[in-house]
């Protein structure tokens, strides 16, 4: 047996609980960080800024001696970089997307001009504002990765999303830009469009235009390959794997860990250092005994969203977060939401537009709730609460 020091980067407290219907409660989170971190992963990724209840998730876990494992995934602003720096965690996630279809959506310069108003990037949008959205793009990462660790002083991996739908040549210049400040450059596939053949030869050939780049792979499970994806990313000289145990996670989940620590075993006769196998399954058999399950590819269920950032998205994109023609969105509201996931349900379903401080108190309203009674909640039961004055 083959012995290789591939990192496995957990994210089953993160990208997994952000799956539309999930709720793990803080001793259940904070047992799960015990188990998994007796795994031998190399990483533990937890969102801190999402409230209070997971600022004060890593803190405890931090002072429990996990501060080497716990990676703060952070948004881009020097004050989420000071604020995750604060929690006492030494690595963090930065991400940005790397896509034109998202960078469209988001870019600060073009979001309030009037010509693009309601326009996404299928409508013919010039060179030259591509160019210039994906310059923004590439001056923001650096200055924040730039200061978080020049500065802050602070290990960083950077998480390139929706990598797998940008432009090519974009996506060398990115990691040339980002490589004298990270550890790994993570490719996300996060509509799950890849497949294997693809995977092996994208990897491949990012590996042969650039130099000295750690590569880490987060791939989704939309079309069912991710666990294949993975493996192919890997035989082509990916060296980090980032998934979640049981495979669970947005839309129809993310890569089982320990369906790719077991088919590098199995099918390819490597152990990846570090790794205790006998604890897989104490995760696992947890995590099943919960009743938590990804919803199956191609399915509608597949097509709920809980996080605001998603939402956000799909409120002026409805390919953003989405790879199927028949896509029908649906929308629940939990602790990973924004403004954007009421604003999605009353102007898109309801055509009864409020004002955005309305929107604020139900967001602020609805993590409370989701945090005491350990639940998300449906469009109806929002629209009752609404109704009921609970929101006032």
């Amino acid at each position: 047996m083959e012995t290789l020091s591939l990192k496995i980067s957990d994210e089953t407290l993160r990208d997994g609980e952000q799956q539309a219907g999930i709720f793990f409660s803080y001793s259940t989170k904070q047992k799960l960080a015990h188990l998994i971190a007796q795994t031998g992963v190399h990483g533990l990724a937890i969102m801190p800024s999402v409230c209070e209840q997971e600022e004060e998730l890593v803190k405890s876990l931090v002072s429990e001696g996990l501060d080497s494992l716990i990676a703060a995934s952070t948004l881009m602003g020097k004050q989420h970089i000071d604020r995750a720096k604060s929690y006492g965690v030494k690595r963090i996630i930065l991400f940005h997307a790397v896509s034109d279809r998202l960078l469209f959506l988001r870019d600060p310069q073009l979001r309030f001009m009037r010509e693009f108003k309601g326009k996404t990037i299928d409508d013919g949008i010039s060179t030259e504002v591509i160019n210039r959205i994906r310059q923004n793009a590439i001056d923001v990462i650096v200055e924040n990765l730039h200061y978080a660790t020049r500065v802050a002083g602070l290990r960083v991996d950077f998480a390139a999303e929706d990598a797998s739908r940008a432009d090519f040549d974009f996506l060398v210049q990115c990691i040339r830009s980002c490589s004298p400040y990270i550890e790994h450059f993570l490719l996300c596939d996060t509509v799950g469009i890849l497949s294997p053949e693809k995977s092996y030869i994208w990897v491949n050939d990012l590996l042969q235009s650039t130099i000295g780049v750690a590569f880490g792979v987060h791939y989704h499970n939309d079309m069912g390959m991710a666990l294949e994806n993975t493996l192919q990313s890997l035989m082509a000289g990916a060296t980090l794997v980032s998934g979640t145990f049981g495979g669970i996670g947005e839309r129809a989940g993310n890569v089982a860990i320990e369906q790719v620590l077991n088919g590098l075993q199995v099918r390819f006769g490597i152990e990846v250092s570090g790794i205790n196998y006998d604890a897989l399954v104490v995760v696992t058999d947890l995590i099943e005994k919960l009743g938590i399950r990804p919803a199956p590819p191609y399915s509608q269920a597949a097509q709920s969203h809980e996080s605001g950032i998603h939402v956000n998205s799909l409120f002026s994109d409805p390919n953003s977060y989405a790879a199927f023609p028949y896509n029908t969105i649906d929308v629940v509201f939990g602790k990973w939401s924004g403004v954007s996931n009421f604003q999605y349900l009353f102007e898109k379903k309801l055509h009864n537009p409020q004002p955005r401080e309305q929107y604020e108190k139900m967001r602020s309203a609805i993590k409370s709730l989701a945090t005491e009674q350990e639940r998300y909640f449906t469009a109806n039961e929002v629209l009752e609460l609404w109704e009921n004055g609970v929101f006032e």
